[in-house]
């Protein structure tokens, strides 16, 4: 059987998809799993998941520990991943100039949120004031602002994001994982429609996050069968 390479994006192990797919009650418990099943599969067929380290193994390692995951966690993806800096000058496209670019493009989006929100902000202020009988705009009540015009900020900062960011590279994690898989000729995982997109135009094996689990099942089942 020829060997398969992974090179794994955070959402690979933290996909809220996967999870209720897989019937996993926690992001502990289903990155757990997940993690036997890569482990089974390394041991039985030599199968190779790659992490690119250190920006998505930092991003990855954020979720374990903001979520209280016990330790035995980490000691399975330090174990059962293999940590690799991608060569982002050796790969045969012009990755340190699409790096610094997608950094750039993520950092305008997020200027052009902040603006907006910042706008959200004043006019809801201003229109609360000219409404109430405040005799400053600071006298408005906290309550109001932090209920009324944290929600609207919050419900656009969704939908901003959305119309945005929705199917674009917009973090270096996200080119790490190309990168990565370009350099070693592997498939990618994620639940990402940016990173599907841009896996596509280089021509990589795309694998979605919420179906790798059980195709590696499908792999082991038939590796027991025979």
């Amino acid at each position: 059987m020829l060997r398969q390479r992974f090179v794994l994006d955070t959402s690979a192990l933290t996909d809220s998809a996967t999870r209720e797919k897989e019937g996993y009650k926690t992001l502990c418990e289903g990155v757990n799993s997940i993690m036997d099943i890569i482990a089974e599969a390394r041991l039985s067929y030599e199968l190779s998941c790659y992490i690119p380290y250190p920006s998505v193994y930092n991003e990855l390692y954020g979720f374990i520990k903001n979520n209280g995951c016990e330790e035995e966690v980490i000691a399975k993806i330090d174990t059962w991943l293999v940590k690799k800096t991608p060569d982002r000058y050796e790969v045969k496209i012009p990755s340190k100039i699409f790096y610094e670019y997608v950094d750039y493009m993520r950092s305008r989006i997020n200027k052009g949120m902040t603006i907006a929100e910042d706008s959200i902000w004043e006019a809801a202020t201003e229109c609360l004031f000219l409404t109430s009988s405040a005799q400053d705009k600071k006298n408005i009540e906290i309550e109001i602002e932090r209920d009324v015009i944290g929600s609207v900020v919050g419900k656009f900062r969704d939908k901003y994001r959305t119309a945005l960011r929705y199917g674009i590279l917009d973090s270096g994690p996200d080119i790490d994982v190309l990168l990565l898989a370009k350099e070693l000729d592997a498939a990618v995982v994620a639940s990402d429609m940016g990173v599907q997109k841009w896996a596509e135009q280089l021509g990589l094996r795309f694998v979605e996050a919420r179906s790798f689990p059980a195709m590696i099942k499908e792999y082991l089942h038939h590796k027991k069968r025979d």
